[in-house]
């Protein structure tokens, strides 16, 4: 589809399903990898516990374990220590009646116990052990399973490998799983107005932010960024000056060695904005522009087998439209099952006027109150080009098209910023 053809000013949630519906035809393949490479891969296949977990009844404390019938019901009772087990230890140990033994946190329980008493609580007087009355059969006991069945699914397939996933599954005994291979992108920011952090920048020039806000945004998506070719920077993205053939060129070379292209800059309708006419020339354009602020200058299409996902050059327009559109879109072609930006609702600490019809996105603090009500508070600087708020800002409150006249106190939509506090 040309340019002049395409689609536009399609609604954001719109936008979003149409980028979804593509991006799901273009699941990446399953592959292997060792458990120490699988943080924020997405799994594959249902990750299944092999065996029990605990496999085995274990205690909870350290302490005596013993037979809970040897409890006393009134006053104290004597039971003779046979001996000690540590953690680790499968030591053949066996408690007999009147029998008891020592035992460490995580330790086998011995055959015949099913209670453990903690330390604190036992008086010790040679090798006899004296448990007083109001001690509770079965307890400090983990049984096997307790955590996990086997056969039970630990982590489902779709689901994102975080840390604590990770813990999990070592936990099964798993030193390998099967992952989704991870989509493979190249960042390109464009314009002559940008100067790389650590060269000089003319008295007309301002530093270039997008390619690393881009290339952090893409460190927890879970994605391979690759190299730009000709047009690398050093820094792990590419930078590319308001030259049409220039630009051309790195882009198909971006869309033939990878399985995503995402560039900022040049993508409105300015003498340099090159991008739509170079898309729609090179491959095709699915939509350009989105009805939401900031970042409606936006266009997904593609060029060969790379999609190409182009955002406005304002640093909070790139930000935005990578967090409602893009990172779903990557998302989904690793099989998330959860794609969607995460939202929930907070009370609005001030009133809000919206005079335009395009869904707001709105740099805010959220934060529960003493009463614990979740509210959303509106920074000041709400411009496309200022980062104050990004900084300041925790989360977005999402102000839907049709809505225009905000009172402090409505319930609104926010979206969380990830990695903010």
């Amino acid at each position: 589809m040309s340019m002049k053809q395409a689609v536009t000013a399609l609604p954001v949630d719109e936008a979003r399903r149409r980028i979804l519906e593509i991006c799901l035809d273009r699941r990446t393949p399953m592959e292997q990898v060792a458990l120490e490479e699988a943080r924020l891969r997405v799994a594959g296949r249902d990750i299944v516990a092999p065996r029990d977990l605990p496999p085995f009844a274990n205690s909870a404390m350290d302490g005596f374990a013993l037979r809970g019938t040897d409890l006393p019901s009134d006053g104290t009772r004597r039971l003779r220590i046979v001996g000690t087990r540590l953690a680790g230890s499968a030591s053949e140990l066996s408690i007999g009646p009147g029998e008891c033994l020592r035992i460490t946190t995580g330790a086998l329980l011995p055959a015949g116990a099913d209670t453990v008493v903690i330390k604190e609580r036992v008086r010790v007087d040679g090798e006899t052990a004296i448990v007083q009355a109001c001690e509770i059969s079965g307890a400090h006991v983990r049984p096997a399973g307790e955590d996990f069945r086997a056969g039970e699914v630990v982590v489902h397939a779709g689901e994102r490998i975080t840390f604590a996933r990770i813990a999990a599954i070592a936990s099964l005994g798993l030193a390998t799983i099967e992952v989704s291979r991870r989509p493979r992108v190249t960042i390109l920011t464009t314009g002559d107005e940008l100067v790389m952090p650590g060269h000089a920048c003319s008295p007309a020039q301002i530093y270039n932010s997008n390619g690393y806000s881009l290339s952090a945004m893409l460190a927890i998506s879970g994605v391979q960024q690759i190299a730009a070719g000709g047009a690398d920077t050093g820094a792990g993205f590419g930078h590319l000056g308001d030259d049409v053939e220039r630009i051309r060129v790195a882009l198909s070379a971006a869309a033939a060695h990878g399985d995503v292209v995402i560039t900022s800059g040049g993508v409105s309708a300015g003498e340099a904005d090159y991008l739509p006419r170079l898309v729609g020339e090179l491959g095709r354009i699915h939509f350009w522009k989105v009805r939401m602020r900031p970042g409606m200058p936006f266009l997904f299409g593609e060029i060969g087998n790379a999609l190409v996902f182009c955002l406005p050059g304002n640093p909070v327009s790139t930000m935005a439209t990578f967090l409602a559109l893009v990172g779903p879109g990557l998302a989904a072609m690793q099989g998330c099952r959860d794609v969607l930006p995460r939202m929930h609702a907070a009370k609005l600490a001030t009133a809000i006027r919206k005079s335009h019809d395009r869904t707001e996105f709105l740099r805010a603090r959220i934060e529960v109150d003493d009463e614990g009500t979740c509210r959303a508070w509106p920074l000041a600087g709400q411009g496309s080009a200022m980062l104050r708020g990004v900084v300041q800002a925790n989360g977005l409150i999402v102000i839907p098209e049709s809505t225009h006249d905000l009172e402090s106190g409505e319930m609104v939509t926010v979206m969380p910023l990830p990695e903010c506090s």
